[in-house]
């Protein structure tokens, strides 16, 4: 049996996103699940000018428009052998709109496209994708550049430093749902822990790293064994298994410059603290990296 079986595909239709169709629709191809799209319009925000006369109308005018293009769409892909259905409606919050169907069609996989926004507006406001991350509750695709419709390598991004249950749990869920993506598109999967030692260190002595230089190498090869424990015990091939030191956001990024990344594989944030305010490593990866990202 296939592991997906529905996927939940958002379109912001005021966007171009072309590619999030079609490698929504090439992953429910692939797994034989069936597809709902959903576009979302933002209500009076990008809209005023039909706020005047006999809006009601033309709202409703706008709103079959945009249902009749997704349904033309959706007619092509059911030529292809795709199961879609589609949905488009008026949204004056997107962020609750996404997660009642989310809650309500209870998805394997919720798709969206990433939207990159500047620095200064994420000072302001926490971005959708950001929202998301932190409240959907179920695995959320962000598909991030006009890459193959299937990805071809796919990298779960573990973190071994964290050794709670809790932690376990992530490494376990991010592992199977990389491995689940790689088995249905027929990708390459590669491990990867990005070593952090200051990070590290600071959360093993509970103080500031002002004598990390004394203890570096034995933390060092204390991670890389754990790294090695992990792999092991997914029986992930030798030059399958990459342990780099650096921290997160900068690893992941010159990784993905470096090798042909389809997709990264990461845990989802705990937004706890600082984070809450300047964003989790996943969330900075999403402005960070060309590449795809599944969030478990």
């Amino acid at each position: 049996m296939s592991h997906y079986q529905r996927l939940l595909l958002i379109l912001r239709p005021a966007l171009r996103q072309s590619c999030a169709l079609e490698q929504a629709a090439a992953l429910a191809r692939s797994s034989s699940a069936s597809l709902h799209i959903v576009g979302l319009l933002e209500s009076l925000d990008k809209l005023r000018f039909l706020e005047t006369g006999d809006h009601q109308s033309e709202r409703q005018a706008y709103l079959q428009s945009q249902q009749a293009q997704l349904e033309a769409q959706a007619q092509v892909l059911r030529a292809s052998g795709v199961q879609v259905t589609t949905e488009v409606a008026w949204s004056s919050d997107l962020q609750a709109d996404i997660l009642e169907h989310a809650l309500e069609m209870q998805p394997d996989v919720l798709l969206k496209q990433v939207e990159r926004e500047p620095v200064l507006k994420r000072a302001f406001f926490t971005p959708l994708d950001w929202q998301l991350l932190r409240h959907c509750p179920i695995p959320v695709y962000l598909l991030g550049a006009a890459r193959p419709a299937l990805p071809r390598q796919i990298v779960a991004a573990v973190d071994v430093a964290d050794p709670s249950p809790e932690g376990q749990a992530r490494n376990d869920s991010i592992v199977q749902q990389a491995n689940a993506l790689a088995l249905q598109t027929g990708a390459q999967l590669d491990l990867l822990f990005a070593c952090d030692l200051t990070m590290a260190y600071m959360g093993d002595m509970g103080y500031g790293a002002w004598a990390i230089g004394d203890v570096g190498e034995s933390l060092r090869q204390a991670l890389e064994e754990d790294f090695k424990a992990v792999a092991d015990r997914y029986g992930a091939p030798a030059e399958r298994r990459h342990f780099i030191l650096g921290r997160p956001v900068a690893v992941l990024s010159e990784y993905v410059e470096t090798h042909p990344v389809d997709v990264i594989v990461m845990g989802r944030p705990l937004a706890r603290g600082l984070d809450r305010l300047f964003g989790s490593t996943t969330e900075h990866v999403l402005y960070q990296i060309p590449c795809n990202i599944l969030a478990v």
